[in-house]
């Protein structure tokens, strides 16, 4: 009797803390890591890690001086392959993050090779390998599915054109820095969760001291909401090519600024003569390409020609493009692939074809097709970004209704800067809303995020 008693004292404290696991492991997996997942997995990695690395091929043989000195002051025959050494290793609350010092005759591309294979020795769900500097490299690992309920990292970003849009599979936030990637090209099908980046955009980009202008030839049904927070907007395809006109006008206008000031771009101004910068929201793109008649042509080929000058030269004058689209390619007429190849950065959410995909990522990274075409229908949000530079990532957008985005617009609304070029096309505020009065084109130095 009294074991069945002390079983049952021991046992049921036991079966809760397991039950108690397994509900947090579903429900709340970054509190089931951090109490059960992050001590494992550390003893994993240092058990295991000398031992996987030379399973994995992440070994070189030693140099002749260290064989002399193992064989002939330490007395072992025996002379052990050399792993990459650990310089640093602590846990976060999504995974852990391991710092290596590549040997001599490794380099990163070896160790991404091997991270499928690192993944499964150690039981983390994903494991990304960044070059930090040269010799060194940074894994990090996920304990578990950060994309599968999203919840943006607390960090403090710098600069005055960086804004976080996204969660990266790596647990870290996907930010958009438009002084290192001016322009950029947003693809995806139908509820693919291709709005819902727009609307995340929009809403960090409305907290900052810059110019929103808006084509959504749509009749504005995406960005109509927005209205508050827009410096001009366009709804139509005749309304949109007098905005590109004024926008080049604009441009122009910088230009002339800046060579009286013997700058490059406008970061170079004092900043009592800085213009604010533009970010120009281009939303289904295709309908500024598409033609019914041949009178439409000339408008056709004039928008597109004023979409080419701007992504060519418009981000020394602080105008920067985000495009939008389903489809982005030749198909679309002449022009379009002289534009897209303007557009540095690229995401690309779910997509019905494999063209589309290729369209968006193949020509910068074609391994990130294949993850394109993976991503399932019941996941929006989740998309491939990257850049010309060949690096992409998975990312995913937290959930933001149109309403929010719309309510966070109007209460930064006093940051709508005014731009003459395109003042025909400030946008008209809903019924009882006021318009506040615009701000000056020339604002300080932008403030940080």
């Amino acid at each position: 009797m009294t074991d069945v008693a002390t079983l049952w004292e021991v046992g049921l404290p036991l079966a809760g803390t397991a039950g108690g696991l397994g509900y947090a492991k579903v429900r709340a997996p970054r509190v089931f890591w951090s109490l059960a997942g992050l001590p494992v997995a550390t003893t994993r990695f240092a058990l295991t890690y000398r031992s996987t690395m030379d399973v994995c091929g992440l070994t070189v043989q030693p140099s002749h001086l260290r064989a002399f000195v193992v064989r002939n002051l330490a007395r072992r025959p025996d002379v052990q392959p050399v792993p990459p050494k650990v310089r640093r290793f602590w846990g976060t609350s999504t995974g852990l993050r391991v710092t290596l010092r590549l040997p001599a005759g490794l380099e990163p591309a070896d160790v991404m090779a091997a991270s499928e294979r690192l993944r499964h020795a150690w039981g983390v769900h994903s494991v990304t390998v960044v070059e930090t500097k040269p010799g060194f490299v940074e894994l990090r690992m996920t304990g578990y599915d950060v994309l599968r309920k999203v919840r943006m990292p607390r960090q403090r970003l710098s600069g005055p054109m960086t804004v976080p849009v996204a969660l990266r599979e790596d647990g870290t936030a996907f930010v958009r820095d438009y002084l290192k990637v001016p322009h950029s090209l947003t693809l995806g099908a139908n509820q693919s969760g291709k709005s819902m980046y727009q609307r995340n955009l929009i809403a960090e980009l409305a907290r900052l001291p810059v110019a929103l202008v808006g084509i959504d030839c749509k009749r504005g049904v995406e960005q109509r909401g927005y209205a508050p927070r827009l410096s001009a907007l366009a709804i139509t395809p005749e309304e949109a090519d007098g905005l590109l006109d004024g926008l080049v006008g604009e441009m122009e206008d910088r230009f002339d600024l800046l060579s009286d000031h013997g700058v490059a771009d406008i970061w170079a101004l004092p900043e009592d003569v800085r213009p604010a910068p533009v970010v120009v929201l281009v939303d289904e793109v295709a309908e500024l390409f598409l033609v019914a008649t041949r009178k439409d042509e000339e408008r056709r080929d004039r928008m597109v020609t004023q979409l080419i000058r701007l992504g060519q030269m418009a981000r020394a004058a602080g105008i920067y493009l985000e495009v939008c689209g389903q489809r982005f390619g030749s198909d679309l007429g002449k022009g379009a692939t002289a534009l897209r190849a303007q557009l540095t950065g690229r995401t690309v959410h779910r997509v019905n074809d494999k063209q589309t995909a290729e369209m968006g990522v193949g020509d910068i990274a074609p391994d990130a097709v294949v993850t394109v075409l993976t991503i399932p229908p019941d996941r929006p949000g989740i998309a491939v970004a990257g850049d010309t530079s060949g690096g992409w990532s998975r990312i995913r957008t937290p959930a933001l209704t149109a309403a929010e985005a719309a309510a966070i617009c109007a209460k930064y609304a006093h940051l709508t800067p005014d731009l003459p070029a395109v003042a025909a096309y400030r946008p008209a505020f809903p019924a009882g809303g006021a318009a506040p009065a615009p701000v000056p084109l020339v604002k300080p130095s932008p403030a940080t995020t």
